[in-house]
């Protein structure tokens, strides 16, 4: 490229998340940026270029902190330090991470906000924004003001799974399906100024009419400090309508142009502020639901025939809603900020599945490969004849939390017909919503099966996975491998209880069947069946619940779903009688 040649500009999408970092760079109120629907293979170049902008002219590196799954408590509010001193070393309890006052302000980095932990999230609703927080840990007590920035990505689908207290926080958001590529090189910012600009009853006015009556307060914070935000960038000592127009044309959000409303009526509107940014080829938001764009002076024809008319002025282009929450049909977790009750004794270190490995702080749970790893790299510096393994050598298991409650799901897709189940499962799965247990679901007799002779299964985190809500209204195919399902129900439970032990505290079968298997175990085996079936799937379905009446009842619970079909109604007292089942009515029987 030559000297005479100009620099392409960044694209659009680019523009827009440079735009805003600067400007939460330069408020520590925008502290949260959330962005929509961004490519994961971006998250790291896009982290990489707010951690830029945050280090300032001078180019000083920024901290990032990924947050995610397994983020505690003890990885955040405070930090352990070894210091020398004249009578030996000791140990010093400081801020974490999160509370570090020095300038520039670290970065926060959540890559999936949906899966973020209970301690990530309630350090995000409690820092983001705050003036000042107060934090009280062992060893550790002060009040400071939070000057860390967070950058947090999530799909629009699935922002209605996320707590509203959550959301709220993140002050400038962006839907950013179109971003494509991050431009390495970015052109540096000039020193930030140190006052802001100062807002104006023009301005609030602005804001109240863009958002509408229903916005809330926290929505109409965020609007107005990002206005102040441009208009500090922009060397203006107040904030006016233009730049709260700005600011909404910035997010995505919908609204109509002052110089339109004021000239509707003379017949054609004047040029918007800025040129609305053109739209991606998709003509929407992946993952989400097609917009229908408008341009200026363009206008949905009512009727097929004749010339499109015009029914009032047009409002300005959008590029995404920044609230998709407000139209997500998702339910969300119950009490999500605050962590399951844990009937359990011991350190919290050695619960859950292993996502990971850490250095160790004592000789509990330690991560041996990892620890052997560490100390093979340096055997050769260290110069010793033996092998040795030091104390910085030493991992432990990075361990996420564990369901202590499970509700097992047996679906006889079959024996629905005419009648919804959802009244007799409505109970079960308030429980497992309220006590934030852990969901397996076994299908059998569904239309859409891999293998219609086997029962299929699978684990999700809870009720709300929507894997849930689709298993409970598949549509009934021909074949019930009824005694395969109760089978894998079986298997399903004693892992949970051999791999929990005491830790899983209850947990719930519900069965919901006629019981009428016409697939023997054998064939669901082998894949294969062979002559007549006759009672053998019935046989084999009693036979295969056995196990089960076995097992620890003080924890276990068992309930059978009437599906009251006839004939062959006393088959679900049968599985219930061998279950060791309480049987539930599914709906009323013919002529009750």
């Amino acid at each position: 490229m030559t000297p005479e040649t100009p620099s392409p500009e960044p694209p659009d999408d680019a523009r827009r998340l440079d735009l805003a970092f600067r400007c939460a760079a330069l408020d520590p109120s925008l502290g949260g940026v959330l962005l929509f629907d961004l490519e994961p293979r971006l998250i790291e170049p896009v982290s990489r270029l707010f951690a830029a902008i945050l280090g300032g002219p001078d180019g000083t590196p920024v901290p990032r902190i990924p947050l995610g799954a397994a983020t505690r408590d003890e990885d955040l509010w405070s930090r352990s330090r070894l210091e020398r001193h004249l009578d030996g070393v000791a140990f010093t309890i400081g801020p974490g991470p999160l509370l570090d006052g020095s300038r520039p302000p670290p970065l926060a980095v959540v890559p999936d906000l949906t899966t973020l932990s209970v301690a990530g999230m309630r350090a995000a609703v409690q820092l983001i924004g705050s003036d000042v927080v107060t934090v009280e840990q062992p060893g550790l007590r002060l009040a400071i003001r939070p000057q860390a920035r967070w950058l947090a990505v999530c799909r629009s689908e699935d922002a209605g799974r996320v707590t509203p207290h959550l959301l709220d926080r993140f002050a400038v958001r962006l839907s950013v399906p179109g971003l494509r590529v991050v431009p390495d090189e970015w052109a540096p910012e000039p020193a930030r100024p140190t006052v802001l600009a100062a807002a104006t009853d023009e301005a609030v006015d602005r804001v109240q009419e863009i958002l509408g009556p229903g916005a809330g307060p926290r929505r109409s914070l965020a609007l107005a400090r990002l206005a102040r935000a441009l208009a500090t960038l922009g060397g203006q000592p107040q904030v006016t309508a233009r730049h709260c127009e700005e600011a909404a044309r910035l997010i995505g959000l919908p609204f109509m142009d002052s110089a339109q409303v004021e000239d509707s009526g003379a017949g054609e509107a004047p040029a918007p502020l800025l040129p609305p940014l053109p739209p991606r080829p998709d003509g929407g938001r992946r993952g989400g639901r097609r917009e229908q764009r408008r341009t200026l002076g363009e206008e949905q024809p009512l009727l097929a025939p004749g010339a499109p008319e015009g029914v009032g002025p047009t409002p300005a282009a959008t590029l995404g809603m920044p609230y998709p929450e407000d139209e997500a049909v998702a339910l969300r977790e119950f009490m999500p900020l605050r962590n399951p009750w844990q009937r359990r004794s011991g350190p919290a270190s050695t619960r859950g599945p292993v996502v990971g490995t850490r250095r160790a702080r004592d000789l509990r749970d330690l991560a041996l490969v990892r620890t052997v790893r560490e100390a093979a790299a340096h055997q050769r510096i260290r110069g010793n004849t033996r092998f040795t393994v030091a104390p910085v050598d030493l991992h432990s298991r990075l361990r996420a939390p564990a369901p202590e409650r499970l509700l097992t799901l047996l679906l006889d897709h079959t024996c629905r017909g005419d009648w919804d189940w959802q009244d007799a499962l409505t109970p079960f799965l308030q429980w497992a919503y309220t006590a934030r247990a852990a969901a397996h679901v076994i299908e059998v007799g569904g239309a859409d099966a891999t293998d219609e002779l086997r029962a299929e299964s699978f684990a999700a985190r809870g009720v709300l996975d929507p894997r849930v809500l689709a298993a409970l209204y598949r549509p009934k195919g021909r074949a019930t491998p009824l005694a395969h399902g109760i089978e894998r129900a079986a298997q399903v439970l004693r892992a949970a209880f051999r791999r929990q032990g005491s830790a899983l505290a209850e947990a719930w079968l519900v069965v919901v069947t006629d019981g009428r298997g016409n697939v023997p175990l054998q064939a669901s085996h082998t894949g294969r069946l062979h002559g007549p079936v006759a009672a053998a799937g019935v046989e084999d379905s009693l036979t295969a619940a056995a196990p089960i009446s076995a097992m620890d009842r003080s924890r276990l619970r068992v309930a059978v779903v009437d599906a009251a079909r006839s004939p062959y109604g006393d088959l679900p007292f049968a599985l219930a009688e061998k279950l060791g089942a309480t049987v539930v009515e599914g709906r009323i029987r013919d002529g009750s």
